[in-house]
C-alpha cells in the first residue's frame, strides 16, 4: 500500500496546452516523467496548434486557474514549479499571488511571449506583469535571445551583450538566469549562458543540424524543474537540462509536414 507521505519528487507546470504534445504542459509532463518526477499541471490557456501553426488561443478564467492551484495544494506541495505561457496579465498576477500565498517553491520561469510559430501568446501588459510580479519570485529565468532582449530592453548581438543582458535580468529579482543561445547565428556550438550573480558560466553543446525542434524551450525549463525537484542545485539542474534537451533533439522526428518534435524519452 502506498504511503500517504510519499517522498516521490513532484514538479508542477503552470502553462498552456499543446494538443500535438510537442510543447506546453503536455511536453512538460513528458519531461517530468522521463526524468523520474511525478507531474502536476495547471492549464492557463487552451491553444489550437500543431508543430508549425497556432490557429486559436483561449484563456482559462482566472478563477479556474486559482482553483486548480488551490486544489493541488490541498493534496501536497510540489518540490519544484515551472511556469510557461500564462495567457494574460490577470493570470500572471494570479499565479504570482498563488506562489506567495501557497508558499510554493521559487519557480523556473520560462518567459513565453511568442510561440515558435511566431504567434503572440501574451500582450504587453502581461509581459510587464511577468517582469514586475513573477520574475522577482523566480529561482531562475530561461529566456531565449529574443525574450532576453525584451526583458533586458536591449539588443543582443555579442557575448558581451549577453553578459550585460544577464546582469540586467538578474536585477529584476530572479536568483539566476540562463540565456539560451540557440538563436545565435554567430555561434558554431549551441551555447547557453548561466549567471547567478557570482558566476557566469558558458554551457556549450553541439549545434544539431536540422533547424531545431518544436518545444525545446518548454522541455529545457521543465527539465530544470525536474532536476530541482530531485534535489539538484540550480547550476546542476541547468546542466542536466542541457543534456536532456541535447539528447532529445538528437533523436527528434517528424510526424507530418511540420517541424521536428523532440523525443522526450530518448537515451544516449
Amino acid at each position: 500500500m502506498a504511503s500517504p507521505n510519499s517522498k516521490h519528487p513532484v514538479a508542477l507546470t503552470i502553462a498552456g496546452s499543446d494538443p500535438g504534445g510537442g510543447a506546453g504542459l503536455q511536453a512538460d509532463l513528458k519531461t517530468f516523467a522521463a526524468l523520474g518526477v511525478y507531474g502536476y499541471s495547471v492549464i492557463t490557456e487552451v491553444i489550437a496548434q500543431n508543430s508549425w501553426k497556432v490557429a486559436n488561443v483561449e484563456a482559462v478564467s482566472v478563477e479556474l486557474v486559482e482553483a486548480q492551484l488551490d486544489t493541488l495544494a490541498l493534496e501536497s506541495t510540489p518540490h519544484a514549479v515551472k511556469t510557461g505561457a500564462l495567457a494574460n496579465v490577470n493570470i500572471v498576477k494570479a499565479v504570482a499571488r498563488a506562489i506567495e500565498r501557497l508558499k510554493l517553491p521559487a519557480p523556473v520561469v520560462d518567459p513565453v511571449t511568442v510561440s515558435s510559430a511566431g504567434a503572440r501568446l501574451i500582450g504587453p501588459k502581461g509581459e510587464r506583469a511577468i517582469r514586475k510580479r513573477l520574475i522577482p519570485l523566480a529561482a531562475i529565468v530561461t529566456p531565449n535571445i529574443p525574450e532576453a532582449e525584451g526583458l533586458a530592453d536591449m539588443q543582443i548581438d555579442s557575448e558581451a551583450a549577453i553578459r550585460k543582458a544577464a546582469e540586467k535580468i538578474l536585477k529584476l529579482g530572479a536568483r539566476a538566469v540562463v540565456i539560451k543561445g540557440g538563436h545565435r547565428d554567430d555561434d558554431d556550438s549551441a551555447t547557453d549562458y548561466f549567471y547567478d550573480g557570482r558566476n557566469f558560466i558558458e554551457l556549450k553543446g553541439p549545434r544539431i543540424k536540422g533547424g531545431g525542434a518544436h518545444g525545446t524551450g518548454c522541455a529545457f525549463a521543465a527539465a530544470i524543474a525536474a532536476h530541482l525537484a530531485r534535489g539538484a542545485s540550480l547550476e546542476d539542474a541547468v546542466r542536466g537540462a542541457k543534456r536532456f534537451v541535447t539528447t532529445s533533439l538528437k533523436q527528434s522526428f517528424k510526424l507530418g509536414k511540420g517541424r521536428a518534435l523532440l523525443d522526450h524519452f530518448a537515451r544516449d
